[in-house]
């Protein structure tokens, strides 16, 4: 398509964001709906999937462009079948309560992370790479699985700079630390904030999933010791010299943003603990005050943190915003088109995924926690993992003081197939995509989308079903 009709199609893609004719009810009835309004979705999936792999150049350029006429092949066809008369209700309410907070938490976290250069030259040996996955694995559930991998991913490529084989170093962090790890407090994923917001106890998921974590987190570990150990045991791994020069010690540069992401943990935290009826509509949405003043304060932190971070210090880092526009492009695809899946799924039995849901019903009435890790899991490994937790959070009962105890192992399942299981694709969790586009930023040859579902169904999976038998049987 040529240059000027690229940008018409932006330009429509705007409007039609903010146009009051085109939209759909916040209170959109699932039940009534044709699983055909999820074809643009599953077009957006492949083109994800496919375009890398089949017109590269096409796709490093256009990107945006395909995600913007996806959203406009869904909003088009549904203003012209349903109508106007919604105004920008339902679309208002996915932009302004949910994809702008997300952006702006990423943002956030990706610019302040962005910030600190971990200085000296590390060597990636097979235990040092481990060592920086366990300790960013840790860090996951403290700062967030967006927090720890900015800070981490950078470091460890620069670490391994000199291998041969290295896309697989990435691979397992993307499991690990982007995933896996951030899967004991609700600061350390999305769903789990969640979670938390609807009245799960701060620490109910440390003590009801912490021996999965240790599991999934330690199994992990060692398969990725023995394979990088075998990698790098191969004389040609040795022969490459290191291209970082050598530093007398390790330290820290733009220390100050350590600061900064304290202060986004605890505008997070502050979102989650501040009842308070005074809220504001726009548009229909109806946006919280703490919300605002969180989203406020992670703009302000954004800025902040680039006004006081040296030159250098993202010189180092060779610090980008490429990886960051990729995100904001894609899932704003994502969170548009997702939108009639997720209503789909929250008509339950009565909608067209109505199979999807009763699935996870044993025939007694009550919740089966294995169908529930496997069906949350399956969704958020495509899906958004945060909505698709609070469809089956809902289709438990929705009451947290009931699901935090006589359905406990339920809430469980639907709490670690959530956070786990993003780790199945890139697009399931978003610091994923981050990580694959910073690496390939640095010249890592990652695998495509199909081949990362390659590495994740060969390790992954098996540990799944093991948790599977001993702990949601």
């Amino acid at each position: 398509m040529p240059a000027r009709s690229w940008r018409g199609a932006h330009a429509a893609f705007v409007l039609l964001l903010f146009w009051p004719g085109v939209a759909f009810a916040a209170g959109l009835d699932g039940s009534q709906l044709n699983a055909i309004w999820g074809l643009p979705f599953a077009g957006l999936l492949l083109s994800i999937a496919l375009f890398p792999l089949l017109a590269p150049g096409f796709w490093h350029h256009h990107y945006g462009k395909v995600a913007a006429g996806w959203a406009l092949a869904f909003f088009l066809p549904f203003a012209v079948v349903h109508g106007t008369g919604p105004a920008t209700l339902g679309l208002m309410h996915a932009l302004l309560e949910e994809y702008i907070p997300f952006i702006v938490l990423l943002t956030a976290l990706f610019t302040v992370a962005g910030g600190i250069h971990i200085r000296g030259n590390l060597h990636g040996s097979p235990g040092l790479n481990t060592a920086i996955l366990a300790i960013g694995a840790v860090l996951a559930s403290v700062m967030g699985t967006t927090g720890a991998s900015m800070l981490l991913i950078r470091p460890l490529i620069r670490a391994n700079d000199n291998r041969a084989h290295k896309s697989h170093v990435v691979v397992f962090f993307i499991f690990i630390v982007s995933n896996a790890g951030g899967s004991l407090t609700p600061l350390g994923d999305p769903p789990l904030f969640l979670g938390f917001l609807k009245g799960v106890d701060f620490f109910w998921t440390v003590r009801y999933i912490f021996p999965e974590t240790l599991f999934l987190v330690g199994s992990l570990l060692l398969i990725f010791y023995a394979l990088d150990a075998w990698f790098y045991h191969r004389r040609e791994e040795l022969l490459p010299p290191d291209p970082t020069p050598d530093t007398p010690r390790i330290g820290f540069d733009g220390a100050r943003n350590f600061w900064l992401l304290a202060a986004i943990a605890a505008l997070v935290l502050l979102s989650g603990f501040w009842k308070t009826p005074v809220a504001f509509d726009i548009a229909g949405a109806r946006l919280g005050l703490p919300g605002l003043v969180r989203d406020a304060g992670l703009v302000a932190i954004t800025l902040l943190s680039l006004k006081i971070t040296a030159p250098g210090v993202h010189a180092d880092n060779q610090f980008s915003w490429a990886p960051m526009a990729e995100v904001a492009k894609l899932f704003a695809g994502i969170f548009l088109t997702i939108i009639p899946v997720i209503a789909m799924l929250k008509a339950g039995v009565n909608g067209p995924f109505g199979g999807v849901v009763s699935a996870v019903t044993r025939p007694d009435g009550t919740p089966d926690p294995a169908m529930y890790f496997w069906a949350t899991g399956a969704l958020s490994s495509f899906l958004d993992n945060a909505p698709t937790y609070l469809v089956f959070f809902n289709t438990a009962g929705g009451d947290p003081q009931t699901l935090m105890t006589t359905f406990a192992p339920t809430l469980a399942a639907i709490s670690a197939g959530a956070v786990f299981m993003g780790a199945n694709t890139y697009i399931g969790n978003a610091p994923n995509l981050m990580v694959k586009a910073i690496a390939e930023d640095r010249d890592v040859n990652m695998p495509g989308f199909f081949g990362y579902m390659l590495w994740s169904g060969c390790v992954l999976i098996p540990l799944f079903i093991v948790m599977t038998f001993v702990w949601f049987k």
